[in-house]
């Protein structure tokens, strides 16, 4: 891999377009993935808030989530936002029963656990300093997950307070999977941006 990454986006449903602009401005090759054959062109790979049944579904359909899988378990970096953080996820609360994710993240999810859409909110919250520093993050919530339950290798970077519950997980990374319950592809704030194209150079 050359000092400039090639990320994909995985472009079967969601807010894409503002993922890829992000991407570029922290400096990688944004490259969206449709088909396996896009898989292969890229270096690591970040999947999008939107509906994580819909994605589920449509990347079973189009014959990518063994492909996806298999890349995760041979250390691909992957970012998952809201959505993108219950596909990566090895067990989900209150999804469909059928619903399958790529897995690899070992946390377990509530899909939709601050409300539904008319819920949504954006707050200030603080993530790892020594990651992020100390400005905290205007984080967009939009029918979001939170983080239940975390594996003994999973590392909490982000928590936040809102509905009365004090210490709402919202962002984790184990090794190179990263996932935020918010959506920072939407505010202009490119730390985790940033940070996610660092972790895939490092990686190569």
């Amino acid at each position: 891999m050359s000092t400039t990454p090639r990320i994909g986006v995985l472009a079967l449903q969601g807010d894409v377009r503002e993922h890829e602009a992000a991407l570029t401005a922290s400096g990688a090759v944004a490259l969206r993935v449709r088909s396996v054959e896009d898989l292969d062109q890229v270096d690591a790979l970040v999947v999008p808030g939107g509906e994580s049944t819909t994605m589920s579904n449509l990347a079973l359909r189009w014959g990518l989530m063994d492909p996806l899988r298999a890349r995760v378990a041979s250390g691909m970096p992957v970012y998952g936002s809201c959505a993108g953080m219950i596909m990566l996820a090895d067990r989900i609360e209150g999804g469909r029963p059928d619903q399958e994710t790529i897995g690899g993240l070992d946390v377990t999810v509530r899909r939709n656990a601050f409300g539904r859409q008319v819920d949504s909110f954006e707050t200030n919250l603080h993530m790892t300093a020594a990651t992020f520093g100390d400005r905290p993050f205007h984080a967009v919530f939009i029918r979001a997950p939170w983080v239940e339950q975390v594996g003994d290798a999973v590392t909490v970077l982000g928590t936040v307070t809102e509905h009365g519950v004090p210490g709402r997980i919202v962002a984790v990374q184990q090794g190179h999977l990263l996932a935020t319950s918010f959506h920072p592809e939407l505010t202009g704030d490119l730390r985790v941006h940033e940070y996610f194209v660092e972790m895939v150079r490092e990686q190569a």
